[in-house]
């Protein structure tokens, strides 16, 4: 075979989702979703409430709900859309809900370990706490009794105690002062150059899109516009239309 008839495989990015269709019963949500991460990029997932971007996060974690019809979700050469919940969770998925999902009655600490029980181990409690100063001042104080921007420390801290290869963050501002917000972004900034890939939802688009190298917007369901998150910061027709800013 000569050169010119030599067949390049090209390939895949890091984590890939692709043509995915997905439904909550029969309300059909995620409709035919298809974009792409590199490994060690922040790409912020946005549009308007009911866009379909919390499915979407969902879809990828392997949640029950919302369910995958058809399509496929890729991670480092792995095919996610094959996986449950807690097989994708072992391989390196790790969804931080807007819930942020604190156990009562455990301690700050006690939610970490737990954290740490599964197999597949991430960053150590030392790692954390240099990471998360005042988490390791509350050590010792009940999860569920900390403050909101201190609940999203933890429920950020928790992914990044396992084998974290795809961090997906739902709305990690939401409810939070924005002198809170700061320090949660300079949290976020600091993940970011240990590489470590990221998927963001988050109604407040600008602080997003200032974090991220890439931006995919939905809209009822279907993907309306992916690329860099500087192109959307420049164009003002295109957040006003679809994000509203």
């Amino acid at each position: 075979m000569s050169m010119s008839e030599t067949k390049v495989e090209k390939k895949k990015p890091f984590f890939s989702i692709e043509n995915v269709h997905a439904y909550y019963g029969e309300s059909y949500i995620v409709q035919g979703v298809s974009f792409d991460v590199e490994e060690g990029e922040i790409l912020a997932l946005l549009g308007r409430n009911g866009a379909g971007k919390t499915s979407t996060l969902r879809a990828i974690a392997r949640t029950d709900d919302p369910e995958v019809k058809s399509g496929e979700i890729w991670l480092n050469g792995m095919a996610l859309h094959n996986l449950k919940t807690h097989e994708a969770a072992l391989n390196g998925v790790q969804l931080v809900q807007e819930s942020r999902c604190i156990i009562q009655g455990l301690t700050v600490e006690e939610n970490l370990m737990l954290a740490q029980v599964a197999p597949g181990h991430g960053w150590t409690l030392e790692q954390v706490y240099d990471h998360f100063p005042r988490l390791g001042e509350r050590r010792k104080q009940e999860g569920t009794t900390l403050s909101g921007g201190e609940q999203q420390m933890l429920a950020v801290a928790r992914a990044l105690s396992r084998d974290v290869k795809l961090l997906l963050l739902d709305e990690p501002y939401e409810g939070l002062a924005p002198v809170i917000v700061q320090e949660i972004e300079k949290i976020l900034l600091s993940i970011k150059k240990l590489g470590i890939t990221t998927i963001i939802v988050e109604q407040n688009a600008v602080a997003a899109l200032r974090l991220s190298d890439k931006a995919a917007i939905l809209d009822t369901g279907e993907i309306v516009f992916t690329g860099s998150a500087k192109e959307v910061l420049e164009n003002e027709k295109l957040r006003h239309e679809y994000l509203a800013i």
